[in-house]
């Protein structure tokens, strides 16, 4: 990274997406025009974030790689496109929003009891028919509550009834499940590394677990959710025992609905998905000589200081010495005094009363005049 002179302002610009608006790079792309109207001389380096969910494969492969479109079963059975990420260091990024994610209204159109992740194990067996051995598996924005046993079987597990007749892995099936045969499983994982990225520290089961915390979101009505949390600690009680693996209650287990339990008894280590990305595009290097880090989301409130990516971003800017702004659709009034411990300043573009159409519809030129106001500011410009 290049040395500025001292009176250039270098600006390191690191939001999340504006979900349902726009994408991590659009909400750089705004905030930066903004930069540019108040000190076109400005050293914008743009570093778009996420943490796991939706669009992680996007920041992602803003470091380099190519993304390549494979045909898979989504969460509801059918077969879907979906996209991963061959990056430049030979890894491979697979977004479980990409596949069985909670926007995806045909996956959504089934009861969760019946959806899940066999697309996730199909993703991961074609990209190790393309060689590759390490992955980064995005958590984030999952619809299935399957304990990731779709995804075991994608990759080769057998699951069976008592009468020796295969068994689905979705959850409303695997209380019938009496054995899993793990021979079948493709014999390459043992060259495979996984990273899961979460930053949920969940176990699989129980009153803290995938079902009961984050099931109902899904569609697990209140009283799916003891059956379902059984169902799933069965299957967990088979597949621990046939691998000899013990996972359930490790942090990150319940994450996607269990996938992370999959993820684990594959060897996964679980790491904060914003850290991995933060990793990954360089954003220590863009803060290197930076005097202000803009960062973002839709919307901020207390959950913003568990791992989310603004907050990250936030904490990379401070290890540098360089403060950070926080510039989202929506900042909670109530989460103020928190995360004004950590940010110098929290901003809404926001003009006064506005719909929330509106707000959807105009948020690049709000992102754009709100930051050139800050712009202002800050440097003394006019």
């Amino acid at each position: 990274m290049s040395n500025p002179s001292p009176d250039i302002p270098v600006v390191v610009i690191a939001p999340d997406s504006f979900k349902g608006s726009l994408s991590a790079d659009g909400v750089a792309a705004a905030i930066a025009e903004g930069i540019r109207r108040a000190r076109p001389d400005s050293d914008i380096r743009l570093c778009p974030m996420a943490d796991g969910g939706e669009g992680t494969l996007d920041a992602m492969l803003l470091a380099g790689g190519k993304r390549h479109v494979i045909s898979v079963r989504g969460a509801a059975g059918p077969m879907r496109a979906a996209a991963v990420g061959l990056l430049q260091d030979g890894s491979a990024m697979v977004e479980t929003a990409e596949i069985v994610g909670i926007t995806d209204p045909v996956g959504m159109g089934v009861p969760v009891a019946a959806r899940s992740t066999i697309g996730m194990g199909q993703a991961i067996r074609m990209l190790l028919d393309e060689g590759v051995r390490r992955f980064y598996v995005a958590l984030g924005g999952s619809s299935t509550n399957d304990a990731g046993a779709g995804l075991l079987v994608g990759l080769g597990l057998q699951l069976f009834d008592a009468a020796g007749q295969p068994v689905d892995p979705t959850p409303e099936a695997l209380v019938r499940v009496a054995r899993v045969d793990v021979s079948g499983l493709d014999a390459r994982l043992a060259e495979a590394s996984f990273v899961a990225m979460s930053d949920v520290d969940n176990p699989l089961t129980g009153e803290h677990g995938a079902t009961a915390v984050f099931g109902p979101q899904k569609g697990v009505t209140p009283e799916q959710v003891a059956p379902i949390d059984t169902a799933l600690a069965h299957f967990a009680d088979l597949v621990e025992e046939a691998l000899n693996r013990r996972v359930r209650n490790e942090a990150g287990s319940g994450a996607a609905g269990g996938l992370g339990f999959a993820l684990r008894m594959l060897g996964a280590s679980i790491e904060p998905g914003a850290e991995v990305v933060a990793r990954q595009i360089g954003l220590d290097t863009a803060l290197r000589g930076a005097n202000w880090l803009i960062t973002g989301e839709g919307r901020s409130d207390v959950q913003t200081l568990h791992g989310k990516a603004p907050f990250i971003a936030c904490r990379h800017a401070q290890a540098a010495g360089v403060p950070a702004t926080l510039l989202s659709g929506a900042v909670d009034p109530a989460a103020l005094p928190r995360l004004s411990e950590h940010f110098s300043g929290c901003f809404s573009p926001a003009p006064g009363p506005i719909t929330l159409d509106a707000a959807i519809r105009d948020a690049a030129t709000l992102l754009t005049n709100v930051t050139e106001q800050l712009a202002r500011l800050r440097f003394g410009t006019r």
